[in-house]
């Protein structure tokens, strides 16, 4: 048996095995990276029709404007059994809303999804009963005002209670 040498500047099977794996593991990495990435970072925005979306952002964006020039803080807070959404404005009394509906959702899978109105307290703010189960959730507080839409989006954890 003879065996032959490949010739210096030859390309060899070995060369051929190198490219292979050196492709395909940059192909691997890159893969498993942007995973990595993709698992732990934000979910993103459902939304049910996306032109419809982005026909009322610019509306939205504008009120927006005008209530942060106005001063207004929301705060929406969940304790068990209830919800609770005040709005003041830059000389710190509540804001009249108007009726708010509150969409409470899981981040991903669309299930568990609750829709309340939360009713005016005669301290100015809004409040309805809620039970929720623990985990993460995200709300969605809407309203119109006489300044244009309002929309406040929050996730928030809500922790197992121990028995």
């Amino acid at each position: 048996m003879s065996q032959a040498r490949a010739n210096k500047g030859e390309f060899t099977g070995k060369h051929m095995l190198f490219l292979a794996l050196g492709f395909f593991g940059v192909i691997f990495s890159v893969n498993i990276g942007m995973a990595v990435v993709a698992s732990t970072s934000w979910t993103g925005l459902v939304v049910q029709n996306s032109y419809v979306a982005s026909q009322e952002f610019e509306e939205k964006r504008l009120a927006h404007e005008q209530q942060m020039a106005a001063g207004w803080q929301a705060s929406f807070v969940y304790t068990p059994g209830m919800a609770l959404l005040t709005v003041t404005d830059g000389t710190g009394k509540t804001v009249d809303l108007g009726p708010v509906n509150l969409m409470i959702n899981r981040p991903v899978g669309g299930h568990d999804d609750q829709k309340v109105t939360l009713a005016a307290s005669t301290d100015g703010s809004y409040a309805a009963a809620l039970t929720l189960d623990a985990g993460v959730w995200e709300m969605r507080a809407t309203a119109t005002t006489s300044t244009g839409p309002f929309e406040l989006h929050e996730r928030f954890k809500v922790e197992e209670i121990a028995p």
